[in-house]
C-alpha cells in the first residue's frame, strides 16, 4: 500500500451513531499474488455477475512497470482465472467490458512513423487472447506527457495534447487531439462506441482562434449520435490581474452534422467544476459557482437544457448554507471553499438530484534523497467530500460537509472514498486505522489517523432530509487487507459493491451491500 497517508478523518455533524444501518458484507477467499507491487487501473463487470480486475505491475531492483496482469473471478468471489499481458512502453488510458471482451486503451508513440498511437487490444474474457487495433494516429514530434488529464495547470505549450473521456456506463468515449506547432493549430474530437467503431470525427479548430479547451467529463446520448462535454476554455489573448482566472466553463454538443457551444457564466456567477448528464429527456449541467474570477466557490449551480438547441430552461444558483458552511469549517463565513472535482450524479424517484464531489488538489515540494542530491516530491490530496440534494427545480434542499484530509504520494486506490445511493439516502464508505471517533463540541467527529497496517472501514449515511449518522461496518481484525475503497465496482440494480483488498502477497475480494 504505497501510502504516507492521512493525518485525520472528521465529519460534521447532526449525527448518529448508526446501529442499524442496512449494511451487509461478506468476504471472498484469500489468494497469494506474485506480484507485490502493483496498482489497479480499471475493474469491471463481467456480464455474468462476476468482475474482471486489471493491475499494471512494477518489478526489478529499481521498480520499473513490466505489464499487466489480469484476474477474473466469479459471482461468489472465486478467482478462476488470471492471464499476464506483458507489455511495457505504451501508457494505459482505460479499460472495460464489452460484448464478452475485455478493452484496453493505450497511448503509444511510434518512432518510425512519428506518431502518437491509440492502440486498444481486445481480448474475449472467456479465453485471454490479446489482439490490437490501431484506432487512431497523430502525426506529432514527440513530447513530454502527451497525455492531459488533470483538473489544474493545464499546459498546451507541448506542441501536441490529448485526452479520452468515457461515459459512466463505458458504452463509448471521446477522444480530444490538439496538435500546435508554428502557425498550424488544429484540435479534432473524435467519438467511438464500446465495440471500437468511430461514431464521428470533428474538427474543432475555429473554435481554439483566442481559447485552448481542456476537456473535463462528458455525456452521450441514449443512441450515442450526440456527445455532451464540459471543458475549460483557457482564454490566450486576454490579459488579466494575478488573482484571476483566466478560463471560462463551456458546455461543447458534437455530433456528425457539426459542434456547438454554450457559456454559462451570467450576473457575475462564474461556473467552476461542472457535470453534465442526460436523463430522460432532458440534459442538466450541475456543479458549483464564484461570486468572483478568483477560485474560491460560493455556491451551487443548476441548469436544465435542451438537448437539442442547448436552450436553457431553469437555472438556479444556490449559495452555500450557513449549516454547510459550519460542517466545513466549524462557523460560519470562514474559510474558502475550492479544488472540488466532481464524483457522481444521480436521481431520485421524484427527479430530485443527488450529487457528491471532493476537495482534491496536489502539492510539490524539493526533497533531499540518500544519495544527497534533491528530488521533486508530488503529494496527491483528497479531503472533503461535499453532498448536494436539488430538487427538480434546481433549488436546493441541503448541503453538507464531511470533513477529511488524506494525502499519498503514490496509489489513491486506498484513499478518498467511494458512494451508493438507494432510494433517497447516500452511502458513503471510507477507510480509516482509527478504531473511535471523537466528539468535539457536540458538532464533529474526528477519527484520528492511528498506528496500525490494518484499517477499519466505516459507512457514512446521509438520509433524505440531510441527516447524517455512521458506523463502523467492517473491523480491521476481519479486513486483514486494506481495502481499494475509492475504486469499487459498483452495481447500482443490485445495490452493491466490490473491493479489492490487497497487501504484499495476499489479496482477495470484499462484497458489500445495502439491504
Amino acid at each position: 500500500m504505497n501510502l504516507k497517508l492521512c493525518i485525520t478523518l472528521f465529519f460534521a455533524i447532526s449525527l448518529t451513531y448508526g446501529q442499524d444501518t442496512p449494511v451487509d458484507y461478506n468476504f471472498g477467499e484469500k489468494y497469494p499474488d506474485r506480484y507485490k507491487y502493483s496498482n489497479l487501473v480499471t475493474i469491471s463487470d463481467d456480464g455474468y455477475g462476476g468482475s474482471i480486475l486489471v493491475r499494471s505491475y512494477f518489478t526489478g531492483m529499481i521498480l520499473k512497470p513490466k505489464g499487466y496482469f489480469i484476474e477474473h473471478y466469479d459471482s461468489d468471489l472465486k478467482l478462476v482465472e488470471e492471464y499476464n499481458l506483458k507489455l511495457k512502453g505504451p501508457e494505459f488510458i482505460n479499460g472495460y467490458v464489452a460484448n464478452g471482451q475485455l478493452y484496453m486503451l493505450f497511448l503509444d508513440y511510434n518512432e518510425v512513423s512519428a506518431s502518437y498511437d491509440y492502440l486498444a487490444y481486445r481480448s474475449p474474457i472467456s479465453d485471454f487472447n490479446f489482439t490490437v487495433d490501431k484506432i487512431l494516429s497523430i502525426a506529432s514530434l514527440q513530447v513530454d506527457d502527451p497525455y492531459d488529464h488533470n483538473y489544474y495547470n493545464r499546459d498546451f505549450n507541448r506542441g501536441f495534447t490529448t485526452t479520452a473521456l468515457f461515459d459512466e456506463s463505458n458504452s463509448g468515449f471521446v477522444i480530444s487531439t490538439h496538435f500546435k506547432k508554428g502557425k498550424t493549430n488544429k484540435h479534432f474530437i473524435y467519438a467511438f462506441n464500446s465495440s471500437l467503431k468511430k461514431i464521428f470525427e470533428k474538427d474543432f479548430s475555429d473554435a481554439i482562434e483566442n481559447k485552448n479547451y481542456a476537456f473535463e467529463s462528458m455525456a452521450f446520448s441514449s443512441d450515442l449520435t450526440k456527445t455532451f462535454i464540459i471543458a475549460k476554455a483557457y482564454f490566450t489573448k486576454k490579459r488579466f490581474k494575478a488573482e484571476e482566472r483566466k478560463f471560462q466553463y463551456e458546455l461543447i454538443k458534437v455530433d456528425s452534422k457539426g459542434y456547438k457551444t454554450k457559456v454559462f457564466d451570467v450576473d457575475n456567477k462564474y461556473s467552476e467544476a461542472l457535470k453534465p448528464v442526460l436523463y430522460e429527456t432532458d440534459l442538466y449541467c450541475v456543479g458549483f459557482y464564484a461570486n468572483r474570477k478568483d477560485n474560491r466557490y460560493n455556491g451551487v449551480s443548476f441548469f436544465k437544457m435542451n438537448p437539442n438547441t442547448l436552450d436553457i430552461s431553469i437555472f438556479k444558483y444556490n449559495p452555500f448554507s450557513d449549516q454547510f458552511m459550519n460542517d466545513k469549517f466549524g462557523k460560519e463565513n470562514a474559510e474558502q471553499v475550492k479544488n472540488l472535482v466532481f464524483k457522481n450524479v444521480s436521481f431520485t424517484e421524484d427527479k430530485s438530484i443527488l450529487f457528491n464531489a471532493e476537495e482534491y488538489f496536489v502539492t510539490t515540494s524539493i526533497q533531499a534523497n540518500s544519495s544527497g542530491g534533491r528530488l521533486r516530491v508530488e503529494r496527491f490530496h483528497y479531503n472533503d467530500i461535499v453532498s448536494v440534494k436539488l430538487n427538480s427545480s434546481g433549488e436546493m434542499l441541503w448541503a453538507r460537509n464531511i470533513n477529511k484530509s488524506e494525502v499519498t504520494q503514490g496509489d489513491g486506490a486506498y484513499a478518498s472514498y467511494s458512494s451508493l445511493s438507494k432510494n433517497n439516502d447516500t452511502f458513503f464508505f471510507i477507510s480509516t486505522a482509527s478504531e473511535n471517533p471523537q466528539l468535539l463540541n457536540n458538532e464533529r467527529l474526528v477519527f484520528k489517523q492511528g498506528l496500525s497496517r490494518n484499517r477499519n472501514v466505516f459507512v457514512i449515511q446521509l438520509n433524505e432530509e440531510g441527516k447524517m449518522s455512521y458506523k463502523k461496518i467492517i473491523d480491521d481484525k476481519e479486513a486483514r487487507l486494506p481495502l481499494m475503497v475509492s475504486k469499487p465496482l459498483l452495481n447500482y440494480k443490485e445495490n452493491n459493491l466490490i473491493f479489492y483488498a490487497k497487501r504484499g502477497s495476499k489479496k482477495q475480494l470484499v462484497n458489500v451491500s445495502l439491504n
